[in-house]
């Protein structure tokens, strides 16, 4: 079972990519959960996003404490929620930042894989303004999805919502984000 803890605040989109996530591995024959946890209930506040994804059914029902991944949506939130508490030693941390793996490990002393995202920039120069579907995105590829299943579930639950030009900016920043986080992998940060 992949236990992943996300990192963002109210209003920025981490409760909405943890449940596409769920999405996505629900249609590859998984079995999944996908629950937000909020504190004061209001735009700006640090909120936490959970997925659970196995093969076998999940008998669990609680926060995700000692997740293989963690993502940081937020990067002001680095220090500030502790994501590398819990987080495996052999796991992987994954940040929207503008910063190296490098800085990031020196910030947080975590030991583990870093991948580095500019989610921000990506989602800004897409034209989305947003880094929650790059960091979708990210979290696919550390995942080892495949590219055309995270693309599909995103057209199919975003395209009810937005406009077609919006969907394929949208898919071009997720797309983005993917290809990098794929490349941190294979050089083994």
């Amino acid at each position: 079972m992949k236990e992943i803890r996300w990192h963002g605040r109210g209003g920025q989109g981490a409760k909405t990519v943890s449940q596409v996530l769920a999405q996505i591995n629900l249609r590859e024959g998984k079995y999944v959960q996908a629950f937000p946890e909020f504190g004061p209930e209001r735009s700006g506040a640090p909120i936490r996003a959970y997925n659970r994804i196995s093969d076998e059914e999940i008998r669990v029902h609680s926060a995700v404490y000692s997740p293989d991944i963690a993502v940081v949506v937020d990067e002001s939130l680095l220090t500030a929620e502790k994501p590398i508490e819990g987080l495996h030693p052999n796991g992987t941390l994954v940040v929207n930042t503008s910063c190296s793996a490098e800085e990031i490990r020196r910030r947080t002393g975590f030991k583990g894989r870093v991948v580095v995202v500019d989610a921000d920039r990506i989602g800004r120069e897409a034209g989305t303004g947003f880094a929650n579907i790059p960091m979708l995105g990210a979290v696919a590829a550390v995942l080892g999805t495949a590219w055309n299943l995270v693309e599909e579930e995103v057209r199919r639950t975003m395209g009810e919502r937005i406009s077609n030009e919006m969907l394929d900016k949208n898919i071009a920043a997720l797309r983005v984000a993917y290809e990098t986080a794929k490349k941190e992998v294979a050089r083994g940060h």
